[in-house]
């Protein structure tokens, strides 16, 4: 498959998102994007943009990629009465890294999406669709576009195709590059070239993006420059994690680009204050910097098995007495010690914050609207960057450069909203208080995993019990299985060895 593909691939869903204002997700069916009638006002050009919003979308809120991926998954968890059955050994699996007996078991998982996540389809649909809007951007005349107009849509496709490229990275480590609309069979390419191509495309394009948008609908929800800055500090931290190369550069660079991000953003980004927990996370406020819409309103629900907060939650949040897991005594209080102030307690937890019998929730994500006898989960975005995210990744590039002070101060602006005691800390102390800020900050936001594995710390019980071995690291036991579908038609595919 060759150029024959542009006009025949992507936009198979049709999901009308017409809560996020001007309909910036609405999708036209297939059967009118090619040929003449197509490409010919702005209206197609958003139209085909959001249908690669909808694909992401498709790829992680309809099965239980989030909690799965990135937050249960080594996280020091144990099971209440509510989860004491055999249809949930899955999060026991997910503890134990176990996803050969996961799938194995697979019949009595069924409705939560695991062979999915193994399935890179709807990634590379998004990845071919940018590559798609990029090719007509470059080469039809369009004249209803003006050279701005045209940037920006550029740079929202290249940060869409970024974003894709990231995830499988983290997900199944070395993966196929595309940049064209070619679609020729390829093999696996390193995946620490596919993070600097990255990187590199991000560079050249995140200023032709807005910081924000006047329209409040699409704040968040659509590309901004804080989003493509968030994703190359990403980036660049897993580079540095990964390489045997000097890793300076790389934290430079995160460094850099948080300063730009917290200090010209204009007033587009700004923490706000926890007691306004429910707003930042039902989404699209200035502390959002990338997210996944659902408004039960308008019949956008996520998957139920979608959301971490299925997990952490009870009745009358759920309609369960018991939430579904807790986590360890030793991690809780480590995270957030009983002794000490911090708002974050107050406003994400209850009084049962340090039980073990089921009593535990985390009430971050908890715009809860449902019926009596319903069982939904709460109305809430999904975040994918969030402002406090950026924020602690620079404070963590500044402590690896041994620039203490400079860390202390921004990683305090964190501790600051929270109204908790500022970090003093210095050298190696230092990095391990900022890591577990981002643990306390981020909970249940599909982090605590990633941030295991690109800092190694998944090989050590001091940040979770549920550690990975060295070798089962090394030979790619922290990545996901890849399904053997990928196979099909490609003779220089090769699978995830580890999980054969």
């Amino acid at each position: 498959m060759k150029r024959t593909l542009i006009y025949t691939l992507l936009l198979g869903a049709s999901l009308s998102l017409s809560s996020c204002g001007k309909d910036f997700l609405n999708i036209t069916q297939i059967d009118r994007l090619t040929g003449n009638n197509y490409w010919t006002n702005k209206g197609d050009v958003d139209q085909y943009m959001g249908g690669i919003y909808s694909t992401f979308r498709e790829a992680t809120m309809t099965n239980i990629f989030f909690p799965a991926s990135g937050d249960l998954r080594c996280a020091p968890i144990s099971r209440t009465s509510a989860t004491s059955g055999p249809g949930r050994d899955y999060i026991s699996l997910l503890r134990q890294n176990n996803l050969n007996m996961l799938f194995a078991r697979q019949a009595d998982f069924s409705y939560f999406g695991f062979p999915q996540i193994t399935k890179w389809n709807e990634f590379y649909k998004m990845v071919q669709n940018s590559n798609i809007v990029i090719y007509q951007l470059e080469n039809k005349d369009m004249p209803f576009l003006s050279e701005a107009q045209k940037n920006a849509y550029k740079a929202e496709a290249i940060f869409m195709r970024s974003l894709a490229y990231f995830f499988m990275v983290r997900l199944y480590g070395d993966i196929p590059y595309y940049t064209t609309v070619n679609t020729d069979p390829l093999p696996r390419t390193n995946m620490l070239t596919v993070l600097k191509n990255i990187s590199a495309d991000l560079d050249a394009s995140y200023k032709e993006l807005p910081w924000t948008y006047d329209d409040p609908s699409v704040v968040a929800v659509k590309a901004m420059r804080g989003s493509a800055i968030a994703l190359n500090m990403h980036i660049n931290m897993w580079i540095a994690g990964f390489t045997n190369e000097d890793k300076a550069p790389y934290y430079e660079k995160v460094a850099a680009q948080g300063k730009e991000l917290m200090e010209e953003n204009e007033g587009a980004y700004a923490l706000l204050e926890l007691s306004r927990t429910r707003e930042i996370f039902k989404g699209r406020t200035k502390e959002g910097l990338f997210e996944i819409v659902q408004n039960f309103n308008y019949g956008e629900s996520f998957h139920l098995s979608a959301s971490y907060s299925d997990y952490v939650l009870h009745a009358p949040n759920k309609v369960t007495e018991k939430s579904y897991i807790y986590y360890e005594s030793k991690f809780m209080e480590k995270m957030y010690p009983p002794s000490e102030q911090d708002l974050r307690k107050t406003f994400w937890f209850d009084e049962d914050i340090y039980a073990t019998n089921g009593d535990f929730q985390c009430l971050k994500f908890a715009n809860v609207f449902m019926e009596e006898g319903e069982d939904n989960n709460p109305d809430d975005n999904q975040m994918i960057f969030r402002y406090s995210d950026p924020i602690l990744l620079r404070a963590e590039a500044l402590a690896e450069l041994n620039r203490d002070d400079d860390a202390r101060t921004v990683v305090n602006v964190i501790r600051k909203r929270a109204e908790a005691t500022d970090i003093t800390d210095s050298g190696e102390d230092l990095k391990d208080a900022i890591w577990w800020e981002r643990v306390r900050e981020l909970l249940g936001e599909g982090n605590f995993y990633y941030d295991l594995v690109r800092t190694k710390k998944v090989l050590n019980s001091e940040y979770t019990t549920a550690t990975m071995s060295v070798a089962a690291f090394n030979s790619g036991g922290w990545t996901w299985p890849i399904d053997k579908a990928a196979l099909i038609n490609n003779p220089f595919m090769k699978l995830n060895n580890y999980w054969n």
